[in-house]
């Protein structure tokens, strides 16, 4: 269905509970720039802190002398890896990255020493006296020179290989294409660049007030780094400046907290965009090579794939990354034989991580490229080929595992190709065109040609390859007012006022408050693919249920009927029968009700060695139609309209719904077009948003949702799915796909650079 045909936004409909368009609760206050984050933070005694960056991207430290930093008025404390007093080493999955390097530098930006002072200024200027000594070592920047290069790490350069194979290695189509193709390396970019307060305590302890978005994963590398028990230290989640990635990672946190306890005072650190860029992880940059298999109808025989994904110079989610790259190799399409080869390797480059879409994303862009070239060599319609191949519910993955899940691949692609195209400016006067660089550009209208493109995507939910993913929620009621504790991170990705609705469908209590986060409650996990629609509002539905029934109990019994005959709907409690009707806050009156829950889904294995098993819990799917304007002579490109249909399980709020949609397509925008953290010989060239180009108002093109697909996943909580991420991963590979079909360009790398886009003989 259409959103418009659910949507309450305009102010019909219900008015809360599930399916309704309600507002999330900070709006206000960020719109008027009262709403609370850790920037804005102040305690009694405050001092301020600095990292010393490394200047190379590979070095050995002959050595680090602090006493002109230390002897400056101001600075109460300088620190280096001498000074940490647990684990030296910390990281996601694998603990393989230093607090502050000692003997080497793997990368531009890596954290050397710590100052804290008691003016900002200071602090910077007492950071900057730290005098290192370095031996200056040749990096190793190309990825596939990590294979023969010397051993950068203790655990050798090669973070994980993944060989997939699937069917007949000796099939083949009497059609063939190959292809090479390169992603670049995108910044998460928070609109508010990193920010946080600690704050020692009086058991010797520290208090963290940031806006972490998996608070107890970072107490423990917190306290696991201090050598203190987990309990002597507590993260108080602030405001959320944004994020679609990890929030105050562990590498900006773990010096705030120790200053913090060599001090004795609080210690607040607020970030340069260019510490926030060198600070922490990117997308992984990844080089592609495929070859695909189809026979003379255009049906897909065989895909064989290599995947080399840079990991920079720690592991992080690497090893998670590629598994997704890998799976997701051939895309939403039926493939009867799969053989794909996957590397993440170690080099001198900044550390990549976890961004939105990780591996997914990089292998979109690949696969849909080599649809665009099958469909050329076969001379068939783009999106006609992938009608012809596309994956449905009860196929098999290349890993094995049958998708269970709802899986409308066909609905979506037939919904935008059936879309309305975007009317041509035939009848607007030439100087008000909306040429492709901008209102005041140099193009011409006689240079611009309008493509078409198709992309499909699809994501995992949740964590993969046997991840333990649980949330725990107590919901409470007291004087007709309903509280939700829950550790789930508000980011922007609406969880906070996802669990109002539930409380107030289940329980029909209309004022419902969440609770702020902290690490005093029980852990909820990352917010990260999707994990908290589906896992920590599961637990919150199943919190509310029970004390559904604690309420309607003594009604049930008083009328001698089981609870299951009764039932709350606008604020009221009724019978089957009609013999029992009152309002839910008579039947509250008085009392106090609370119960706590978890959500955990089935559970998933890793991969074999073959790259075969039931690795994940739940896909999503989305296609994307996109029409760009391309001049031709100057490489400029115009994301004209994306028309986008989506599988999203079932519609929880239109209004929030909608906006992640846009928003998740906004950003592909950026990554088909603009977005490149480029460096040199593993330096970062431009760490700032003058170089690192994100897309802004004028870029974002128009967004046409033809279509939400609402068929409910049985084994997730309402039925609904993440719908965030997927965009962002769909959105960048229609816009190549649009620009080849305008200029008739090969189109292999992302962000496309304007050369890519030139067509010469015209």
């Amino acid at each position: 269905m259409s959103i418009d045909t659910v949507t309450a936004a305009d102010g019909t409909g219900p008015l809360h509970g599930i399916g309704a368009s309600v507002p999330r609760d900070d709006v206000d206050a960020k719109i008027a720039g009262t709403f609370a984050y850790a920037a804005d933070l102040w305690a009694e005694g405050l001092l301020w802190a600095a990292v010393l960056r490394s200047p190379h991207p590979r070095a050995r430290i002959l050595s680090v002398d602090t006493t002109h930093a230390r002897e400056m008025p101001g600075v109460h404390a300088v620190i280096t890896a001498e000074d940490v007093p647990g684990e030296a080493l910390y990281g996601r999955g694998r603990a393989d990255r230093p607090v502050f390097a000692s003997e080497v530098v793997r990368h531009h930006g890596e954290p050397i020493a710590a100052v804290a002072a008691d003016h900002p200024d200071t602090a910077r200027m007492a950071a900057a006296a730290v005098i290192v000594e370095y031996e200056v070592l040749d990096p190793v920047t190309d990825p596939e020179s990590a294979f023969e290069a010397e051993p950068l790490h203790p655990d050798g350069n090669l973070i994980r290989h993944i060989p997939l194979r699937h069917g007949d290695p000796e099939a083949a189509g009497e059609i063939v294409v190959e292809g090479t193709y390169r992603i670049g390396r995108q910044d998460p970019a928070p609109v508010g660049a990193e920010a946080g307060l600690a704050v020692p305590r009086p058991d010797g302890g520290v208090e963290f007030y940031v806006g972490s978005t998996d608070p107890h994963a970072h107490r423990d590398a917190a306290a696991a780094c201090y050598g203190l028990e987990p309990e002597r230290v507590r993260v108080v989640v602030t405001g959320v400046p944004g994020a679609d990635a990890d929030r105050e990672d562990p590498a900006f946190l773990l010096p705030l907290g120790l200053l913090a306890l060599r001090t004795g005072c609080p210690v607040k650190l607020a970030v340069s965009r260019e510490d926030s860029f060198m600070g922490h992880t990117h997308r992984h940059p990844t080089l592609l090579r495929y070859r695909h298999h189809a026979d003379a109808q255009g049906r897909l025989v065989k895909v064989e794939a290599q995947i080399l994904l840079d990991g920079g110079a720690y592991a992080d989610s690497s090893a998670e990354a590629l598994a997704a790259a890998v799976s997701f190799a051939c895309g939403p399409y039926v493939v009867p034989h799969a053989f794909v080869e996957g590397w993440a390797v170690r080099t001198n480059n900044p550390p990549s991580g976890y961004v939105r879409g990780e591996g997914a994303l990089q292998v979109c862009a690949a696969y849909e490229a080599q649809m665009d070239k099958l469909a050329r060599k076969l001379d068939l319609d783009p999106a006609e080929l992938r009608a012809r191949n596309v994956l449905a519910t009860g196929d098999v993955l290349p890993t094995g595992q049958s998708v269970t899940c709802p899986a409308p691949v066909a609905e979506l692609l037939a919904a935008v190709r059936e879309a309305p195209m975007p009317e041509l400016p035939k009848d607007t006067p030439v100087e008000e065109w909306l040429l492709p660089g901008g209102p005041e550009g140099p193009g011409d209208p006689s240079a611009v040609r309008r493509g078409v493109g198709y992309g499909i995507g699809m994501v995992h939910l949740l964590g993969a390859e046997g991840s333990d993913e649980v949330a725990t929620a107590t919901v409470k009621v007291k004087d007709g007012v309903g509280t939700v504790l829950c550790a789930a991170v508000e980011s922007g990705q609406g969880f906070a006022t996802l669990a109002r609705q539930i409380v107030q469908e289940v329980l029909g209590v209309e004022d419902v408050v969440v609770a702020p986060v902290d690490t005093d409650q029980p852990p909820a996990g990352a917010g990260s693919r999707g994990r908290h629609t589906w896992v920590s509002a599961g637990a919150v539905e199943r919190a509310a249920k029970m004390v559904r029934t604690q309420l309607l109990q003594p009604l049930a019994h008083k009328f001698g009927m089981s609870t299951e005959l009764l039932q709350i709907a606008e604020g009221k409690i009724t019978s089957y029968d009609g013999v029992l009707s009152t309002t839910v806050v008579e039947a509250l009156a008085g009392k106090e009700l609370w119960a706590t829950a978890q959500c955990r889904p089935h559970p998933t294995e890793p991969l074999d060695a073959d790259g075969q098993g039931d690795a994940y819990v739940g896909l999503a799917f989305c296609a994307v139609r996109a029409v760009v304007d391309v001049d031709v002579e100057i490489g400029a490109v115009r994301v004209v309209e994306l028309a986008v249909a989506q599988d999203v399980g079932r519609v929880l709020n239109p209004a929030q719904l909608r906006a992640r949609i846009e928003s998740g397509l906004t950003q592909g925008v950026g990554i088909a077009l603009t977005e490149n953290l480029r460096t040199q010989r593993g330096v970062v060239r431009h760490p700032d948003l003058a170089g690192y180009a994100l897309p802004t108002a004028l870029d974002a093109p128009d967004v046409r949702v033809v279509r939400l697909v609402e068929e409910r996943d049985v084994v997730a909580p309402f039925g609904a799915k993440s719908v965030s991420t997927v965009p962002v991963v769909t959105a960048p590979a229609a816009i190549a796909s649009a620009v080849r079909a305008a200029t008739g360009r090969l189109v292999n790398r992302l962000p496309i650079r304007p050369q890519a886009a030139v067509v010469t003989g015209q």
